[in-house]
């Protein structure tokens, strides 16, 4: 798939920051999971003059067919508010991190350690189900930089395995490396490619290794073939289904903000591009989603969270 430049990219979130959030699209028959997003102020309040509440935002997910979210941090912040949230609301999850492109400003500055130390913390909360977005971007982050990323991205991979967590790896321009690491230093159990990015070839690498593959608005868009052979030769029990919202907004809405109840557009152009019954793809993706993260139907445990704070990559 063919990369954005970074002024396509800004023009892209200039045009969302002007537009408000697409109509409820038609609801799924079989419900599903979104297995990564962000729906954690201010991420969404820097991008539109009425951002919706996270609880608005899963009461529209409910409504279509989204039976639950895992909410993913990229710091901190969000990795906390996320956790803090997932313990007083059954419909969430939370997945925990340091992002890749923000370990080398870090480790710079000295914090990238204690900031590691407070994310393996975070791993070991009940409704913590998975450490991630951590991994390796070369897209923005260059040579004197990727020492740090990836000394973050094991840090984070040993966590995933001491807690018997799930891993979310962002991989950005750099398969090989990510391939590379996981095999040096061993995969967790259930590890994941948010937000799958590579073609056939890399689907069928990461199916002779049982790694899961998760699909997002992108596999949409009209130029990305690529993906569509991906999705083609993946096998279906290593499927799952995301919308890294609030970006990467499927069609027919690119341009627009994205939010886990538009998960049945990507549903239902995967169905079509396999040829198979949005409902049986969906009742396979529900599965998967349960066998990486366990079930969303404890009780939730702790007293609601502070105002939350966080960034989305």
């Amino acid at each position: 798939m063919t990369e954005m430049s970074e002024a396509q990219h800004a023009r892209h979130r200039a045009e969302e920051e002007q537009s408000g959030y697409p109509p409820i699209p038609e609801a799924l028959v079989v419900p599903v999971y979104d297995n990564h997003t962000h729906i954690d102020p201010p991420a969404g309040e820097a991008r539109l003059a009425e951002p919706l509440d996270y609880r608005e935002q899963l009461d529209r997910a409910s409504s279509v067919g989204v039976r639950g979210v895992v909410q993913v941090g990229t710091d901190v912040a969000s990795s906390t508010w996320s956790a803090e949230t997932a313990a007083i609301e059954p419909r969430m999850l939370a997945a925990v991190a340091i992002h890749p492109n923000d370990a080398p400003e870090l480790d710079v500055r000295g914090e990238l350690d204690d900031a590691l130390a407070e994310i393996a913390e975070l791993a070991t909360r009940p409704r913590v189900r998975a450490v991630g977005e951590t991994g390796l971007d070369f897209f923005r982050t260059e040579e004197p930089g990727r020492a740090a990323q990836l000394r973050s991205f094991e840090a984070h991979i040993e966590m995933a395995k001491q807690n018997d967590l799930a891993l979310q790896i962002h991989d950005r321009d750099a398969h090989d490396d990510v391939i590379a690491t996981l095999k040096r230093v061993g995969a967790p159990e259930r590890t994941v490619f948010h937000c799958f990015s590579g073609g056939a070839e890399l689907a069928e690498l990461c199916a002779d290794n049982g790694w899961y593959m998760s699909f997002a608005g992108t596999v949409t868009f009209k130029n990305a073939s690529a993906l569509r052979e991906a999705l083609a030769v993946a096998p279906r029990s290593l499927l799952l289904i995301e919308t890294d919202a609030p970006y990467l907004t499927p069609t027919p809405h690119r341009g627009r903000p994205n939010a886990p109840y538009l998960i049945p557009h990507t549903l239902r152009a995967m169905a079509a591009s396999l040829g198979t019954e949005a409902s049986m793809l969906a009742a396979q993706i529900s599965s998967n989603t349960e066998q990486v993260y366990g079930r969303w139907d404890a009780e939730p445990v702790s007293a609601p969270p502070a105002e939350p704070s966080g960034a989305v990559a």
